[in-house]
């Protein structure tokens, strides 16, 4: 008599704010799998739903209210997790039906919840989860957290309180991760923290066997070890840095960029540059310095893209710091920039800072920085025309009336979601999204660039 497997519990998640998070949404769901539940697509079907929350703006905060309040209305049965888990009271206020509250990155928590909700039915027979785990981003490339938490108490910014000070992975458990998603289908590795630059400090850089051999947990050593991995196709995956302070041993890693060992592409969080607002945010104030650095690394690694974003309108910002600001971007070149408006966030000690801008003087100096950075970046664009460089295939598009297929891609240039595109014409049959190629680069505006396969 054949065996009838019992119906699974479904689990639905909605999943805001930064990669981190997605992360840390992805490790949930990867765990639940593994415990028998499948994944449910839409509210109806959803036995329980997990909302993994972002409290780091007020703004963000009114999102994930809302996203707790829609997934209540469409499903009833919510249970609520992320940064914003700390304000457990607030919630609970809010929406006392919520079945529980967890905070940032406690994975036992979250899923002793779903347990307790709705409990898992044991089933020996069906193997649940793929090797790279399950995911919420596209199967060819992939986030790869290696710490929690912050040391830096920049006065604008409360991680600290919500995710707790640095908390480093062992590396081992780093570079297997790692090796597991290449050997899924990963093409490209993001690598993210809330500071890269400083990995393995908080554990004194403990080393541990990786391959026969003893390996730091240290941005350095971690860089080199991920330059070894190697696709299916025998190619090294796309490796790229995030959220990187531009301590001295990052220069180390500009050579491996050099190599083709790492992506050419850091993602430094430098805020602002005048001297002034850098004292007022609590952050290192040595822009000169980082001039001479960046030159340097363009002399190593010419190809280098460098991105970061700048806050606007800081507490006590004169038209002196922020014409100061511009100047260093006229400097600096940087590939790719983003802005922001500052914004109070409940618990910063900004808010008490002297010298509050008004909002109108933010807004006209986010629109001039914006202005300044789209001029600088599409110059840089249009010198890569008649280049060809190479592409990773994002989204394909439908068959037109004569037969030619379009395509969605980023050179190495382009972190997903963030950066840029390179849009292909005539991309030919066969393709599919996590191909690398080569495309000679026809067209550019301020943000893209237009080509064709090479």
């Amino acid at each position: 008599m054949a065996t009838k497997i019992p119906p699974a519990p479904k689990v639905g998640m909605v999943s805001l704010g930064c990669p981190k998070a997605l992360v840390d949404s992805e490790r949930i769901l990867t765990k639940l799998r593994s415990d028998g539940y499948q994944m449910s697509p839409d509210y109806a079907g959803a036995d329980v739903v997990l909302v993994n929350t972002c409290g780091f703006l007020d703004s963000a905060k009114e999102e994930s209210l809302e996203a707790i309040g829609e997934a209540i209305a469409e499903n009833g049965r919510v249970i609520v997790t992320g940064c914003m888990g700390n304000e457990a009271d607030l919630i609970r206020a809010k929406f006392p039906q919520v079945l529980a509250v967890t905070g940032a990155h406690q994975y036992e928590a979250v899923v002793s919840a779903v347990h307790e909700a709705s409990p898992p039915v044991p089933n020996a027979f069906v193997d649940l989860v793929p090797e790279g785990g399950l995911k919420l981003t596209p199967r060819h490339y992939s986030y790869l957290k290696i710490s929690e938490g912050c040391n830096h108490r920049c006065s604008f910014c409360i991680i600290p309180s919500l995710r707790g000070d640095l908390a480093s992975r062992r590396i081992d458990a780093v570079l297997r991760e790692a090796e597991k998603l290449v050997a899924a289908g990963t093409k490209e590795l993001l690598i993210i923290s809330q500071d890269t630059s400083a990995y393995g400090v908080d554990t004194r850089h403990e080393p541990r066997l990786w391959k026969g051999r003893e390996v730091r947990a240290h941005m350095t050593d971690l860089a080199r070890e991920l330059g070894q991995l190697r696709t299916a196709e025998g190619a090294p995956p796309w490796v790229r840095l995030h959220y990187v302070y531009p301590y001295p041993h990052v220069d180390q890693v500009i050579p491996l960029m050099a190599e083709g060992l790492l992506t050419p592409y850091l993602d430094i969080p430098f805020q602002h540059a005048s001297p002034s607002v850098l004292k007022a945010m609590k952050r290192p104030a040595n822009e000169a310095k980082v001039l001479d650095r960046i030159r340097n690394w363009r002399a190593i690694c010419p190809d280098i893209a460098i991105r970061s974003s700048f806050v606007v309108g800081f507490p006590g910002e004169t038209e002196a710091d922020f014409q100061y600001l511009l100047d260093w971007l006229d400097e600096a070149q940087l590939d790719r920039v983003g802005a922001f408006r500052f914004e109070p966030v409940e618990g910063a000690a900004a808010n008490a800072l002297p010298g509050a801008v008004p909002n109108e003087v933010k807004e006209e100096r986010y629109q001039r920085i914006m202005e300044r950075t789209a001029a600088i970046s599409a110059a840089k664009l249009a010198a890569k025309v008649g280049r060809t460089l190479p592409v990773i295939l994002d989204e394909l598009g439908e068959p037109d009336e004569d037969g030619s297929v379009g395509a969605t891609a980023r050179s190495q240039a382009d972190a997903p979601e963030i950066d840029g595109s390179v849009f292909l014409r005539d991309v030919g049959e066969g393709r599919k999204p996590g191909d690398i190629l080569n495309a000679l680069i026809e067209d550019a505006d301020e943000h893209d660039l237009y080509g064709v396969p090479a």
